[in-house]
């Protein structure tokens, strides 16, 4: 179908863009008239590249590998996880650990520095303000930084990466 008539894929698949992206706006009238109703779309795209659910209990520590290929998270349900941090696969589950696993890291390059952070609702980058969290992202109980990458996880279970691209402000 898609080889036979991309235009027509493309032209459907734009009511599922968010109302106020620029792609929206640019087409809008090229969404075909034959569709009623329109679904219910954000305003704007997300930040939010994933969420991984895997754990039955608290996360209480994320981190990236030296590569950023991966994520291992850490919970009070007595595991790690190891994830593909580009697609969220689970990739392994470390079982054994006697009580709740309070933080996991991988071995250092000493190559890397992060400067993202969570700090009073925001996202803030090297001091300054650039994302302001929806209430429900607003309290993780632990955060791993690779390079503009954050994974952000909470007392629910669920681990949440958010991506920023170099030089766009999101204020």
């Amino acid at each position: 179908m898609a080889e036979q008539a991309p235009l027509q894929l493309y032209c459907s698949g734009l009511i599922f863009a968010p109302g106020e992206s620029v792609i929206r706006r640019q087409f809008e009238e090229c969404i075909p008239a034959w569709i009623q109703s329109l679904p219910t779309v954000q305003a704007n795209w997300s930040t939010l590249l994933q969420t991984l659910e895997g754990h039955s209990d608290a996360v209480n520590s994320v981190a990236f590998s030296p590569d950023g290929r991966q994520v291992a998270s850490g919970s009070d349900d007595e595991t790690v996880r190891l994830w593909d941090a580009a697609t969220g696969a689970p990739l392994q589950t470390l079982e054994g650990h006697s009580d709740s696993v309070t933080s996991v890291a991988f071995s250092l390059d000493g190559q890397t520095v992060n400067t993202l952070l969570v700090s009073k609702g925001w996202i803030a980058e090297s001091g300054t303000n650039i994302l302001w969290l929806p209430i429900d992202y607003r309290s993780p109980s632990c955060i791993a930084a690779w390079g503009r990458t954050l994974a952000l996880c909470y007392a629910s279970g669920r681990v949440s990466i958010l991506g920023f691209k170099e030089g766009v402000k999101l204020i």
